[in-house]
């Protein structure tokens, strides 16, 4: 699954407005960071794992374990910070889901 240069800083950028949006504290930063590096983890693992993989298998992975990424977050995110979350990810499940069409 790649995304071109352009894609890439369009999503880099997003993160980053995004995560000024959370405010995050110190400790939740970290715990954000390591959910993150677990789940690139597991996708490249599953890449490696599975030869040919393309972006909507990969998608259908992550749709699969959307509830426990979901509740990974629960766990330190305050209930404003879960709000924008949700918001986020709709927004994202809207972009990928784009992606996968085109």
């Amino acid at each position: 699954m790649s995304l071109t240069t352009e894609e890439r800083e369009q999503v880099a950028t997003e993160l980053k407005r995004f995560a000024g949006d959370l405010n995050l504290s110190d400790e939740q930063k970290e715990k954000l960071r390591d959910a993150l590096a677990q789940g690139r983890e597991k996708i490249k693992e599953y890449v490696k794992d599975n030869p040919g993989t393309t972006r909507a298998d990969i998608i259908a992975k992550v749709k699969a374990h959307r509830d426990e990424i979901r509740q990974r977050v629960v766990k330190f995110l305050t209930p404003e910070q879960l709000s924008k979350w949700d918001g986020e990810v709709a927004k994202a499940k809207e972009f990928l889901g784009q992606k996968v069409d085109a």
